[in-house]
Order: C-alpha cells, then structure tokens, then sequence
C-alpha cells in the first residue's frame, strides 16, 4: 500500500498515527537489541564526553580481526527521545560483517539545543575513530548510520550548515547510510513536536541538511520504507538529487512495504535488504 496518495490525517510527521501497530514494532526492536546484547560481546556506557548521556556501546564481532571496519549507530526519536541500549540490534549486520559497532546517545530537546546535539553526535565520531586501533579497528574504514531523527544528525558527520565557520573538525567518514531522515526542518517548529521537542524556526532553518553544504567524500544511501508519510519521500529525493547535482556518489533506495518503524527491523536484520545493504557498506569502507 502507497500511503502517499492515501494518508488524510493532519500531520505527517506523527508517526504513531500511521503505523497502526507503532508500540508493538516498538517493543520488537527493544526485544531484538536485549537479545543481541546478551549474544554479543559489548563495552556499555563508553564515555565520549562528560555528560551523563554522552555514552557509547561498543560491540565486538565474534571473529575481529585486526583492522576491521568500524561503525556507528545514531538512533531517532525526533531529537527529544531515545535510548542507545533500544537499538543495539542494528549492530548485527555490522558484526555479521566483521565490523566493529557502536551505538551512540546523546541529550534531547527541549533541554538541549539542536546545535549542541549536533556538536555531540560529531564528538562521539571523533572519539570513537580515535579509539579505533585500541578496538581492533581500523580508523579509515568509518561508515555510520542513523534512523529518522538520528539520520539528520549523521548526515552532518559530512555537512557543513549554513551558519558555520570552516573549516570544521569532522571525522573521516567513508560512507553514510541515511535511513528515513528528515532533510528540510521548516515543518518541526509547527508539527505536533512544538511542546515537545520545541525546536525554534531558527534552528530550523540553519540546521537543515537541503540547506547545508554536503561534502564530497563518503558514498551515501538514502533509504526508508515506501509506506512512509510524504514528507520523507520528498525530502529524500530531493537531498538525492541534490547529491546528484554535485556530482557525489549517492543511492536512493525505497523498500517496499515498510513505514518508518519497521524499517528498523529490516535494517536490523542481516538478511534483509536494509541489513545486507548495511553489511556491504560497512565491508566495502577500504582498508587504511
């Protein structure tokens, strides 16, 4: 079913009312990531920074062999929720590839500004490329990913925003898997997130990837699922064929079938195309 020619309902970005079984997929991506963190051989908690939310996971594969591939994790929930340890499944396509994975968190709105979670997202990738050869990893073979929310905040690990001064201290990033992101900020200040995460339309504006400057360097897949609301269409054609202006190396890829909560699940599953899509991303980073 193609909800973009079907959906009624006043705002897209309420994610809950379109996905009639949102708490249960929800409850499946917690079961999944308990589930690998039991199998898995983990550091929980890493600090990248001081704050009490500024933590990493870090999980082994069975296998690691010296100079493996490196990834990292950034989780959604629309910049004002989430926790790490709700989506340590994503690292089983990384693990099944022989990469080490990382799971990062950091502070919500409204406490915390969009400019500082930015920061701390950059941060966290700069530490863990910095502990990659105590990891077992190699540092030049950094890819990252992220889901809604948290793809907007990875896809600054290769941006520079409007209003930023160059050049900017970012981490060497060979490819970026954007799932289900949110590229053009102008409709959070009004959706349902007002009382929520109550970004300003300032941040808006200076903190949206179609706005931004995206920097040549790592490939990027641009994914989500076909059942997603319009505004997530639009936004990942649109920063796609922007890419594609620039001359960078980017793909867009729509999984049948999938909204923007089961898609975690796809992208969770090494044999799944999300999964093995995230596998070939993560092994294709070359060695340094």
């Amino acid at each position: 079913m193609d909800l973009r020619n079907t959906m009624t309902r006043d705002d897209p970005y309420r994610i809950r009312d379109f996905v009639p079984d949102f708490d249960a997929i929800a409850a499946e991506i917690a079961a999944q990531s308990r589930a690998v963190a039991r199998r898995a051989a983990m550091w929980s908690g890493s600090s990248y920074g001081p704050g009490p939310r500024e933590k990493i996971d870090i999980l082994l594969p069975p296998r690691l062999r010296s100079g493996a591939p490196l990834h990292m994790f950034v989780h959604g929930g629309y910049w004002r929720s989430g926790e790490k340890e709700s989506y340590t499944c994503v690292a089983a396509p990384v693990l099944a590839a022989g990469g080490v994975a990382a799971i990062v968190e950091y502070d919500l709105m409204p406490g915390t500004r969009l400019a500082a979670i930015v920061d701390q997202v950059r941060r966290a990738a700069r530490w863990l490329v910095s502990q990659a050869r105590g990891l077992g990893a190699d540092p030049a073979r950094f890819t990252v990913s992220g889901h809604s929310a948290g793809a907007h905040l990875a896809s600054y690990l290769a941006a520079t925003a409007p209003d930023e001064a160059a050049p900017l201290a970012l981490p060497p990033v060979r490819g970026l898997l954007l799932l289900s992101g949110i590229y053009d900020l102008s409709g959070i200040p009004g959706s349902f997130l007002k009382d929520e995460a109550r970004m300003r339309p300032d941040e808006a504006g200076a903190w949206s990837p179609l706005a931004s400057r995206q920097h040549e360097g790592p490939h990027r897949v641009l994914a989500l699922g076909a059942d997603e609301t319009p505004p997530f269409h639009d936004q990942a054609t649109a920063l796609h064929r922007l890419l594609a202006a620039d001359g960078q190396p980017a793909e867009l890829l729509v999984r049948p079938g999938l909204n923007h909560m089961n898609v975690v699940l796809d992208l969770a599953d090494p044999a799944q195309p999300l999964g093995r899509r995230l596998a070939a991303l993560t092994e294709a980073a070359p060695a340094g």
